[in-house]
Formats: C-alpha cells, structure tokens, sequence
C-alpha cells in the first residue's frame, strides 16, 4: 500500500500510515458495539422494558464507550473530523431519546468518503444499519476500511467513466454484521428519519470479492476440469491483481445502472417487480462491464482482460449456486449467461470436462449484451406488463421455466384484471429452476462457498468441510 500524506482540519500534511486498527481504542471501540447489537431490535432500538433488557444505565453506559473510543481514534483520521463530532452527536441524541428508532441521518450526511479519493485513505464509520447480504436488521457496526483509488483508476474515472460518487474499498476490520457475506457499504442501509434527496457515496469491497471469486474459481476449475490459459491462472492466483479486476468491474457496473435506454427507475426502486427483471438488469451492468473491458483490453489497459474472466467466472461459477432459491436474481443471470455461451457453442460440458472457446466468448458475451439492450429499448414504447412478458420471453429462450409456473403459459394464464404489482405474486419462488449441470455443481461447490462467509484478503484460510 502506498504512503498516504493528508491534511488535518488546518490544512497541515501528516503522515496517516499507521493503522486506525492496531490503536487501543479499536478493540474497545469493537466491544462497546457488539456490546449494543444484541439490545437491539430489528429496527435499531433497544426496548429497555423488554425481558433481558439492560438497564438504561447499562445502555447508556455502553453507547459512552463507543463515543469515548470514536474520540481517541478521530484524531488519526482529520479528513473525517466532521463526521466524527456528528457520529458523536447522534449517538448522544439517541441515548438521551431513551434508545428509540435510531436516526443518523446528520452524520450521514457528514460522512462523505467520495469526496476525497486517496489511494489508501482510511475512514471510521459506525452507523445503525443492515448489512446487504448479510444481516437484515438495523444494527450498530463499526467499521474500518481504506480506500482503493489507484492513478490508473482515476485516470479511466476522469476520463471515460464518470462516476463521482464511487468508491472502492478494502476492509481493515468490522463487526459482527460484516462477518457475513456482505460486500458493499450503501448509505441507503442506514437508520434515517428521512432518505436525502440524493446521496453522495457508494462502497464496494473489492478485497472481499476477489478473495471469495479466487477461492470458488479456483475449485470450480479443479471440479469441471477447465484448462486456464495461463495468464488467467496466474489471475486466479494473484489477489492484488483480482481486487484491480473488481474495483474497475465495479465502478463501470455502478455507473451502468444510471446509463442506457432505461425504460423504469434504474435501481429499481420503489418498484415491485418480477425478479427475472432485477436479473437482467444486473446482468446488463455486468455484460456492459465486459464489453468494455474488451475495449480497454484492446486499447492497451492490463486490466482489461481480467476484467472479462472475472465477469465470466464469477457470473457462470458462483451466482447461480450461492443463496437461496427464492427470487435469486443473481443467480438467474449467472444461468443465463452460461446457457447463452453453451447454446452458442461457446462452453461444453463433454466427458465431463468444461470446454471453453476462449476466442469466441468475448465475442458472443457481447451478443446476449446486445440482445438486452434491445429490449430495453423496445420497453420504452410497452406498457410495464408487456415489457415484463417481452422480458419473460428473452429468459425462458435459454432457460427452461418451470413446470408449474402461471407466466410460462402467458397472459391467459394470469388474472390480468390486477394492477402490474399484484402479478408478482403469481412469480413462483424459483420460477427457472437450476439445470441438472448446476444442481451436480451445487453439491460440489456448496462447502466452498460456505467458507466465504466473512472473507477478506487478509483472512485465515478456511478448510472447505
């Protein structure tokens, strides 16, 4: 990591190289927070009449030491000073309110980790919130990260691909919340009393990406018996490497969200949907990301090419076979993308081994690309129902719906009396179920991505039971 020179509140260059976590106040700070979660309910407040309850001196008492220790740290960290006093002030407010609905929104609004994007700059950041993919409740964390702004990355941000409000991140340590396997800090995540109108800051972390995608990669290519061109292996082995591929991935996927001939709310939010839409429209960041990534590839960016076979790793490895069966939009298009490249010759599955056209896949990646942003396009001009259809069609073209599913018998099928919203219901839980190829390779794999849970670059290794 490079050497980091910042400035305090006065203007005054200092040297901030030294690790936020091996000071005394961390440990402590950890402690006081993991002391309080438990308290918690689901929405952030600690009921003090409730059985087991601490007492309000006890609370009170907990949420001191968690200031006292945000006080020692701030210090370390002057470019955050104005978010600090504001985490303090919250946290006071929340005490003298008698623990209710935590509201941070004020050192929300403070804390605006974009807005300087040294390469290795650190941040302290303790709010109430849920952890996506992680844990669901509003809880305290606490955590520390630093920041991933390399020239190179800068330099492609200013220059081709704006996104102001990104940030790629690392961990360097994290409550309990975080020991799950969440890899973004989102401030919509954060216990408010109202969303601002915009924000201003997004997180991924990419060490927790790259380490989790080297490890299920790695034994994904030892069970299916694919041969790697060897600089894709020696990727595959470098985690440096993989967090460059990940950062650049993410900062071109986030920004994708906002550009295209987008027929509904980008995000997606404050809508009900079929989720095979959240799918596509994930799938359609990532496959922009690649397209790109052939470009920077061409025009001479190294990471261009790692940026592909992450994609395609991660996306036909790991997506489909990991979570739930239950509306797995991720995982809907990792299946779309492999039965894609398998119906165009792309992949085969012979003597069981998995054959890759190495040649072929950027080219024919790129086709399913442009086969969604027709249909975006065409949305435009549909009401939502028959885009959802149209939508419902693109999927099931590759991918076989299940047997018992209303949708895949078409509008008859449906009550179409219903506004839009209420048709969701009629979307069974795994409306495209996984192919006999992915059900064997669930079973394979299923230890081996249990093991991410909680993974860092930094993480001891985990034996897969």
């Amino acid at each position: 990591m490079t050497e980091i020179l910042e400035q305090d509140p006065a203007g005054r260059r200092i040297n901030s190289d030294a690790r936020v976590i091996a000071h005394p106040a961390w440990p402590e700070l950890k402690s006081a927070v993991e002391e309080i979660r438990p308290w918690q309910s689901k929405d952030g407040s600690v009921d003090l009449a409730a059985e087991g309850a601490p007492t309000r001196a006890a609370a009170e008492a907990a949420v001191d030491r968690v200031i006292a220790a945000v006080e020692q740290l701030a210090p370390l960290l002057p470019h955050d000073s104005a978010y600090h006093a504001a985490l303090v002030a919250d946290l006071r407010k929340w005490a003298a309110d008698g623990f209710a609905v935590p509201d941070f929104l004020d050192s929300l609004l403070a804390f605006r980790p974009a807005a300087d994007r040294a390469d290795g700059l650190q941040h302290l950041a303790v709010f109430p919130m849920y952890t996506q993919n992680g844990n669901p409740d509003r809880n305290f964390e606490a955590v520390v990260v630093r920041m991933v702004w390399p020239e190179w990355l800068a330099e492609l941000e200013r220059t081709r691909y704006d996104n102001p409000l990104f940030c790629g991140i690392t961990f360097e340590d994290f409550t309990a919340g975080y020991d799950t396997n969440s890899a973004v800090f989102f401030p919509e995540t954060i216990a408010v009393r109202e969303a601002p109108e915009r924000f201003s800051w997004g997180g991924i972390f990419c060490d927790r990406e790259a380490a989790r995608f080297r490890r299920v990669t790695e034994a994904a290519v030892g069970v299916l018996g694919v041969e790697l061109p060897e600089d894709i292996r020696e990727m595959v082995a470098d985690q440096e490497r993989c967090q460059q591929a990940f950062v650049l991935w993410d900062m071109i996927h986030d920004r994708t969200h906002s550009h295209g001939d987008l027929p509904f709310d980008p995000f997606m939010i404050k809508q009900r949907q079929p989720f095979w839409m959240y799918g596509l429209e994930e799938l359609r960041c990532d496959l922009t990301a690649f397209r790109e990534a052939v470009q920077l590839e061409a025009d001479g960016v190294p990471q261009g090419r790692d940026v592909q076979y992450a994609i395609l790793f991660d996306r036909m490895f790991r997506f489909p076979v990991t979570g739930a069966r239950e509306r797995n939009y991720d995982g809907l298009g990792g299946q779309l993308l492999f039965a894609y490249l398998h119906q165009h010759d792309v992949v085969r599955w012979t003597d069981n081994t998995l054959h890759i056209d190495w040649d072929r896949a950027p080219e024919v990646t790129k086709r399913l690309c442009a086969e969604i942003e027709d249909l975006y396009r065409a949305g435009i001009d549909r009401p939502k129902l028959v885009h959802w259809f149209a939508a419902y069609d693109l999927v099931s073209a590759y991918l076989s719906p299940h047997p018992g599913s209303r949708w895949a018998k078409g509008p008859d099928a449906l009550d179409l009396t219903q506004p839009p919203r209420k048709l969701v219901d009629d979307v069974l839980p795994d409306e495209f179920p996984l192919s006999m190829f992915y059900e064997a390779l669930s079973k394979k794999l299923k230890n081996v991505i249990a093991s991410t849970k909680g993974i860092t670059a930094t993480s001891t290794e985990r034996v897969a039971a």
